[in-house]
């Protein structure tokens, strides 16, 4: 199966896409992974996308398509993708569904985490990571876990864009950019609308109990 998960910064789209790549087996296709492999591994394309990103610019969707179709009709990959916060607009979206129609793919499953910003403005302020496991804390409702940490407490950091200016400007970006591809799939009967301020296992169960039906 292939499925796209969306949700604002702060909504635990990467905590969700994680599990569901571990769980059900899939290949979690993040765009800002794959432009980083480009570059890490001085590919001609990762030297043209370094010089695009040290410019200022963005990296064209042109370019982006044809990464995504190497790996979307890779046998390794293929219906077995987990999209996480792509298509960011709807030029991406209606490439998307061409790449895949054209290599007899489709989505199967669409989920939106809806969190609204006060929630998210909570989650990202008070967000921690672990620098040596990755593990993600807030320490608004984590106490405890931070408390008990296996790590210790030296290793967990705050993420430099993590501040109340920055959170408002990438919120409401992502609500102005999203909600055209939102409304581009939310009529089609697999596209699910969660409560993304929920405990994290409660719309782990939600999204698993909508995946196995």
């Amino acid at each position: 199966m292939n499925l796209i998960l969306f949700g604002a910064p702060g909504a635990g789209k990467g905590t969700q896409a994680n599990y569901i790549a571990k769980k059900f087996n899939l290949y979690q296709l993040s765009t800002g992974d794959i432009l980083r492999n480009e570059i890490k591994n001085k590919t001609e394309t990762g030297k043209k996308i370094e010089k695009i990103i040290n410019q200022g610019d963005f990296v064209t969707d042109n370019i982006i398509n044809e990464l995504l179709k190497k790996i979307i009709t890779s046998s390794s990959c293929k219906n077995r993708i987990i999209f996480d916060g792509y298509p960011r607009n709807i030029t991406q979206a209606e490439n998307l569904e061409l790449i895949l129609n054209a290599d007899n793919q489709s989505i199967n499953f669409i989920f939106f985490l809806k969190v609204n910003r006060e929630t998210i403005e909570k989650r990202i302020l008070g967000r921690i990571t672990c620098e040596k496991c990755n593990k993600i804390f807030n320490e608004y409702l984590d106490s405890i876990e931070i408390e008990k940490h296996e790590c210790g407490n030296n290793f967990l950091k705050k993420r430099k864009d993590d501040n109340e200016e920055a959170l408002i400007i990438r919120y409401d970006e992502y609500m102005k950019k999203t909600k055209p591809v939102l409304d581009f799939y939310s009529s089609r009967s697999y596209f699910h609308e969660i409560d993304g301020s929920q405990k994290i296992q409660a719309i782990t169960n939600k999204i698993e109990q909508i995946l196995v039906v």
